[in-house]
């Protein structure tokens, strides 16, 4: 547990670090959204390229790895829906919960942080979790978002949305070039191969640390549109899903595909069980703020999963092993 500790301390508190620089304005609100812009659409994709591109096509590719989680998370998110809704918590706000229970954080978290504590090969099992978590479960619960009728366009505008939002993701055309270099054993010319290892090397820190910008900034934004304090009800079962079902649901289904001779390494169960153990995506609170959802509630769940995470992921990692 302690060699576990000193792996995933330095991650958790680069998250420490970005929060409490927003928190106490050393980096003002307004920065944020540079730090964001620079990971989201630089460094994360060369880091992702870089691994799928030394990843085997047939890791990324995995049919019964792809099966097992897709179904997990569906499960997930139909579940979360169905138990958090109630005279306060409508489709919007029910389902953007589902979404921050079903969407961990692999991308600016979970792909640097299993890869040091698994090694390299543990990419293509997380890489192929993102694709499935940005294009089906996130477009799936912003669908059901609109089943309230809070937009008047619907599901169908909704849909049409999360797609956009998709293919403007520049994190799955990363995986999908990676994919194919690897596929095809090609490699970027020498000056444009070093360009992309360095905006990769940069990826993991100023990742962590604009997580911690962003909950904390989500968190001041939430507490000033809130009148009345939230009922802990309403925020701490969904972080519990996260943190503790999730990850359970993840390795009881990958164990059962194992015991029937279903093609799944058990490598790649655990790295897929791991991804599960990770707290949720901190994107999700921008998502929810687009669509009207509570985002006081979805931060609140952020916030408490990432901060629980240092513990349950450790402990999730020491059990793996």
């Amino acid at each position: 547990m302690l060699d576990t500790l000193l792996v995933t301390f330095p991650f958790f508190a680069l998250v420490l670090c970005g929060y409490l620089a927003a928190r106490k304005r050393m980096l003002p609100f307004d920065a944020i959204s540079g730090l964001n812009t620079f990971v989201l659409y630089f460094a994360l994709p060369c880091m992702l390229y870089r691994f799928g591109a030394s990843t085997p096509i047939a890791l990324l590719l995995d049919a019964t790895a792809f099966a097992v989680y897709l179904g997990c998370a569906l499960g997930l998110v139909a579940f979360v829906v169905w138990a958090s809704r109630n005279s306060r918590i409508g489709w919007n706000d029910a389902s953007f919960g589902a979404l921050v229970a079903a969407f961990p954080n692999t991308g600016f978290m979970g792909v640097p942080l299993l890869v040091a504590l698994l090694g390299a090969q543990a990419a293509g099992p997380a890489i192929l979790t993102i694709m499935i978590d940005l294009l089906i479960t996130s477009s799936l619960c912003i669908a059901l978002s609109r089943l309230d009728g809070a937009d008047e366009h619907g599901v169908e505008k909704a849909a049409k949305s999360a797609l956009r939002g998709v293919a403007l993701n520049p994190m799955p055309w990363a995986i999908v070039l990676g994919g194919l270099s690897s596929a095809l054993q090609v490699a970027p010319v020498g000056p444009l191969d070093r360009t992309i290892e360095l905006l990769s090397d940069s990826a993991a820190p100023v990742a962590l640390f604009t997580i911690g910008a962003v909950l904390a900034r989500s968190q001041f934004v939430a507490a000033q549109e809130e009148h009345d304090p939230m009922p802990w009800r309403d925020f701490v079962p969904v972080a519990l899903v996260k943190l503790l079902l999730h990850p359970l649901v993840v390795w009881a289904v990958g164990a059962a595909a194992i015991a029937l001779g279903l093609p799944l390494g058990r490598f790649t169960l655990t790295v897929m069980v791991l991804v599960a153990a990770l707290p949720s995506a901190s994107n999700v609170a921008m998502l929810a703020e687009r669509f009207g959802a509570d985002t006081g509630r979805i931060a609140r769940i952020i916030l408490l999963t990432t901060s629980a995470a240092f513990l349950t992921f450790s402990a999730a990692v020491a059990l793996s092993r």
